[in-house]
């Protein structure tokens, strides 16, 4: 005789199977679809710093001693001036979010991908947050200006031998999003007379929060 009762649990078991692998595949599919939407938000913020180009417009800056330098595209200011190192350069933002720069770690010599990255807290904070808009161009600038640091012999050098580098750290107006970018800044000596430029190169970024948190590019 046919057992109908066991027939019956068979069916309500597999019933419940079915739902429960529904259900998990509706709830994998969800998360998968919250994750992509976070994303695109997240891209939507993110600034990523790279050199100015050569036809966007000058700038004059003012340091906090009232010494002025003016900035071209694609070149830096780098001044070895009564006692203090002075360093300046226009960066364009070519991310879709505000990048704010909070610090910065300057560096003798020409540092390459196969250098490490030094930690945040290692890093000098700025004076002031510096803001730039998303597809815009602004400067940034940092000062050297006690002649005991050790850093402060070894830029020396550096510009005496024509590089530096310089690490910014800048996040999103949000405060998320960090990233480290790191710049090489090269002396191009002058010729009949001229004066010598310093010329910006992008080496890598380093992203510290978000998607890809701690690689490298």
């Amino acid at each position: 005789m046919t057992d109908w009762a066991t027939i019956a649990s068979f069916a309500t078991a597999a019933g419940t199977l079915v739902l429960a692998v529904a259900t998990f595949s509706s709830v994998r599919s969800a998360n998968r679809s919250a994750r992509i939407a976070e994303r695109s938000f997240r891209i939507g913020l993110r600034p990523v710093l790279a050199p100015s180009r050569l036809e966007d417009a000058p700038q004059k800056v003012m340091f906090f001693d009232r010494h002025w330098v003016t900035l071209e595209g694609g070149r830096a200011v780098v001044e070895l001036l009564d006692g203090v190192i002075y360093l300046a350069m226009l960066v364009r933002n070519v991310g879709s979010g505000m990048a704010v720069i909070d610090a910065w770690l300057p560096r003798p010599g020409q540092r390459t991908n196969t250098d490490p990255w030094e930690p945040p807290d290692a890093f000098r904070p700025q004076t002031r947050a510096l803001w730039i808009p998303p597809g815009d161009v602004a400067f940034w600038q940092g000062a050297l200006r006690d002649q005991s640091e050790a850093v402060f012999g070894q830029m020396s050098e550096g510009i005496a031998a024509g590089a530096v580098s310089i690490d910014l750290l800048y996040r999103d107006h949000e405060g998320d999003q960090r990233t480290m970018s790191r710049f090489s800044v090269l002396r191009r000596d002058g010729h009949d007379g001229s004066e010598a430029t310093w010329w910006i190169s992008l080496g890598n970024h380093r992203s510290l929060d978000g998607d890809g948190g701690g690689t490298e590019g």
